[in-house]
């Protein structure tokens, strides 16, 4: 397997972690002045699709700064995120671990009265893993790692934080700086352009020294937003274009200024998404979409660029994971992976430089909701459990609205939406059933089940799946409810989730 346990003889305390990396500060493999510990920025976009992008094959939206980056670096084309929604994959990303490891196996969400989930403090983050080496660092966007005060972002190692701290279809819809409210309530049109402005500020602020910026987007997940310059109205159908083509703007934006800064040459730019898209995105071709463990839901793009470290046009076609950030961001950092806990990220640094190396990984898992869903391994992907199949049928495109109606001012063009109708990935193909297996390489729309063919993978995949499930907590029992809760609408202002809208006096 390619996880590492620790033993107690060999375990490290939280505390101890930090102490060895104040003492790995002045190792020699980081010896020198500040200026030689490499940058990091990592964009995670927000339910966007594998083949939204146009250098992995989009026709419908421009990508340019997107594109010229996977040009100038890495590009993935089997990168995994352990759960195909937001939480649990997000979390991932920044402890390197599967979400049965850290805790998050939810989506935390206050108008569903889901307050008391969060990444657990005892989970050391990037930010905390460079903080000892002097690194300044800086959420901006979606956080969705807790929204109560002992989740915050400045709880898990950043320095500063702006965004939303949750999902921006989820109640109230609020920026928040820090720990206290800073706007309410928001023009989603502007977030995009906000968030960039944000970046572009702390690269300024901290040129001088070594830095994380870590930016989650809040598009393109729904409500879909644009500002007025890249607003087209007039086609009526390309909401989602325009959308991109702001993230794309952001995205070069944040380029150009690395470049005035003179800070390209020390600085890795990784740019990847947390799950696969909603509807009206693209899968790219793969079979199902968010919120399924098909391919569809659970691979997503990943590039990366670091001039004069990265070869150009470079195409790695092994299998990784968001699990994997954390671990090869430390090794560039020169920071000892801890100890006292399994890390289930590998560095992915010879994949990013070196034509032809392998994956670390003999296995990559996924989830779903509690439970481990599937299994990769090579070019083999097996469901020991029945997967699940959303069809994606709805209404059509005129008649949808969000029909909790908006919280402030939430959604710009409500009728450009994408409705149901819109399935962003592939439908067909041979009915769930446990124990499907699919040769990705051959099929990777998972449309011919060759378990019968090939038993014996099957029997292997199922013995490192059974292993690994063993690691995992039993999932907590299903208790019967009557039907979903009703949903809240908390009102915004203050870091609080009790507060709900007076009806006026007299209504119904």
């Amino acid at each position: 397997m390619t996880r590492s346990h620790c033993t107690p003889s060999n375990a490290v305390t939280r505390r101890g972690f930090t102490e060895a990396l104040m003492a790995a500060a002045v190792a020699p493999f980081v010896r020198g002045s500040a200026r030689e510990l490499p940058n990091f920025v990592v964009i995670y976009a927000d339910d966007m699709g594998y083949g939204d992008l146009g250098c992995y094959g989009s026709a419908a939206n421009r990508t340019p700064n997107i594109d010229r980056m996977a040009a100038q670096g890495v590009r993935f084309t089997d990168c995994y995120v352990p759960t195909p929604y937001c939480a649990p994959s997000r979390a991932s990303l920044l402890t390197g671990r599967y979400p049965f490891r850290h805790g998050l196996m939810t989506n935390p969400a206050p108008d569903a009265g889901i307050n008391d989930a969060g990444l657990p403090a005892t989970e050391i983050t990037i930010p905390e893993a460079l903080k000892p080496l002097g690194y300044a660092s800086i959420c901006i966007g979606k956080w969705h790692l807790g929204h109560t005060e002992r989740f915050l972002p400045r709880t898990q190692g950043f320095d500063e934080y702006y965004g939303i701290l949750y999902s921006n279809d989820m109640r109230p819809v609020q920026l928040v700086e820090n720990e206290r409210v800073a706007e309410y309530p928001v023009a989603q049109s502007k977030l995009t352009g906000e968030y960039t402005r944000r970046a572009l500020g702390f690269l300024e602020r901290n040129q001088k020294r070594p830095f994380f910026l870590y930016l989650p987007h809040a598009m393109p997940h729904k409500p879909l937003a644009a500002s007025e310059e890249f607003y087209t109205p007039e086609t009526r159908e390309d909401l989602y274009a325009d959308v991109m083509g702001e993230l794309d703007w952001s995205v070069g934006r944040i380029l150009r200024k690395l470049s005035e800064l003179g800070l390209e040459s020390n600085t890795l730019f990784m740019f990847a998404s947390d799950n696969g898209p909603w509807y009206g995105g693209s899968t790219g071709g793969l079979r199902g979409m968010k919120s399924t463990s098909w391919e569809g839901g659970i691979r997503v793009p990943l590039i990366a660029r670091w001039p004069g470290r990265i070869p150009a046009g470079l195409v790695s076609r092994e299998i990784c994971g968001v699990i994997d950030v954390f671990p090869t961001l430390c090794q560039l950092a020169g920071v000892p992976p801890p100890s006292d806990r399994v890390l289930d990220g590998r560095s992915i640094w010879p994949l990013m430089t070196q034509a032809g190396a392998r994956s670390p990984h003999e296995a990559i898992y996924s989830m779903s909701g509690y439970q481990l869903a599937t299994v990769r391994s090579g070019k083999w992907k097996l469901y020991p459990r029945v997967p699940a199949n959303t069809a994606g049928t709805g209404p059509g495109r005129g008649e949808w609205v969000d029909p909790r109606g908006p919280d402030g001012v939430t959604i710009i063009a409500p009728y450009e939406q994408a409705p149901p109708s819109q399935y962003p990935g592939v439908r067909t193909g041979d009915a769930p059933r446990p124990m499907m297996l699919f040769d990705l390489e051959a099929d990777p729309a998972e449309q011919h089940d060759l378990a019968a063919q090939h038993p014996e993978v099957v029997e292997r995949l199922r013995r490192m799946f059974e292993e690994t499930e063993r690691e995992a907590p039993k999932p907590p029992p299903r208790t019967p409810r009557p039907g979903p809760p009703p949903p809240k609408r908390p009102t915004g202002g203050e870091l609080r989730y009790d507060r709900v809208p007076q009806r006026p006096e007299g209504s119904p």
